[in-house]
C-alpha cells in the first residue's frame, strides 16, 4: 500500500477588516480642499514649534534706518514703523494665534461638554437651568461677549483666551446636550442601563464616544473663529500686549500707513486670512469624512 498524499487545503483568505477610523481617513484624503486646509495648518504649526530656528531676525528688534522699509532680499515681507523685520513678528504672531485658538476651544470644551452631557441626560430642572442660561449667553453675539470679559479681566493674551474660551462655551453646550438626547434613545444605551451600569458610566463609556465626531468638526470651526477673535482683541488692544508680535496689533499698528507702506497690513492679514480659511475647509472635510451615511 502507497502512502498518498493529500492535497493541501488552500490556505483561506485573510480579509482585513476597514475600521471606522481607516474609512473616515480615506474619505477625507479624497477631499482636495481638506487635504489643502490640513497642509496648510500644519505648515504653521510648524513654523510656531520651530520659530526661533526659522525666524531670520528678533521679532522685537528695532532699527531707525530700516524704517517702513518695502520687502527686500535682506527682509522679505519688508520693516514697519519701527523698523522691525515683518516676517520675523508674522512668524511669531502665529504661535500666538494658533496657541489662542487651541487653548481657548480646550476651554470651551472642558466646561461645554460635561455641562452638555449632564443638562442632556438628566434632564428636568438641571436641563432647564442649564439651558436657559446657555440662551442667556447665546443672546450677546460672540464677539461682543469676548470683548466685554476681556476688557473686564484685563488686556493680556492670557485673559483674551479666558475671554474666548468661556464666549465659545454655549456653542459645546448646545451641540452636546443634542447629540445626548439623540444618542441616548438608542438601542445599545438602553441595554447598558439595563444591564445596571451607573449614569456616569454610561454617559462617559457610551454616550460620549459616540458624540465626539461631532465636537471634533465643530471644536476645528471654532479654533478659526477663536484665531479671528483673538486678532480681533489684539486689534483693539485687549489681547498680546506690545512688543510681543501678534496678527491683530501688527494691524492695528499698520492701519496708519496703508499708502505708505502696504506691505505692513498685507502679510498679517494673509496669514490671518490662510489659516482661517483652512481651519474651515479642513473642518468641512472632516464632517464629511466622519458622517456615517458616506461611503
Amino acid at each position: 500500500m502507497t502512502d498518498t498524499t493529500l492535497p493541501a487545503n488552500p490556505a483561506t483568505p485573510v480579509y482585513e477588516l476597514d475600521s471606522p477610523a481607516r474609512r473616515a481617513r480615506r474619505r477625507l484624503f479624497k477631499r482636495k480642499a481638506a487635504v489643502f486646509g490640513l497642509v496648510v495648518i500644519a505648515m504653521f504649526i510648524a513654523l510656531a514649534v520651530f520659530v526661533p530656528i526659522v525666524v531670520p531676525y528678533d521679532p522685537i528688534a528695532t532699527s531707525w534706518s530700516l524704517v517702513r522699509k518695502p520687502p527686500t532680499a535682506a527682509h522679505w515681507f519688508g520693516t514697519d514703523e519701527l523698523g522691525r523685520d515683518i516676517l520675523s513678528r508674522v512668524v511669531y504672531g502665529a504661535r500666538a494665534s494658533l496657541l489662542a485658538g487651541l487653548i481657548s476651544v480646550a476651554i470651551a470644551l472642558g466646561i461645554g461638554v460635561p455641562l452638555g452631557l449632564l443638562a442632556g441626560y438628566r434632564g428636568g430642572f438641571t436641563d432647564a437651568l442649564i439651558s436657559r442660561i446657555t440662551d442667556a449667553m447665546l443672546a450677546c453675539p460672540f464677539l461682543i461677549l469676548a470683548i466685554a470679559l476681556a476688557a473686564f479681566l484685563g488686556p493680556s493674551l492670557g485673559n483674551a483666551m479666558i475671554a474666548i474660551g468661556i464666549s465659545a462655551t454655549p456653542i459645546f453646550i448646545r451641540l452636546t446636550r443634542g447629540q445626548v438626547l439623540s444618542v441616548k434613545a438608542e438601542d445599545y444605551v438602553e441595554a447598558a442601563r439595563a444591564l445596571g451600569n451607573p449614569p456616569w458610566r454610561i454617559a462617559f463609556s457610551h454616550i460620549l464616544p459616540n458624540i465626539l465626531p461631532s465636537l471634533l468638526v465643530q471644536a476645528t470651526l471654532s479654533i478659526a473663529a477663536a484665531i479671528i477673535a483673538e486678532a480681533a482683541l489684539s486689534f483693539l488692544g485687549l489681547g498680546q500686549q506690545p512688543p510681543a508680535p501678534s496678527w491683530g496689533s501688527m494691524l492695528n499698528a499698520a492701519q496708519r500707513f496703508l499708502t505708505q507702506a502696504p506691505w505692513m497690513a498685507i502679510w498679517p492679514g494673509l496669514a490671518i486670512f490662510l489659516v482661517v480659511l483652512s481651519l474651515n475647509l479642513l473642518g468641512d472635510g472632516l464632517r464629511d469624512a466622519l458622517d456615517p451615511r458616506q461611503r
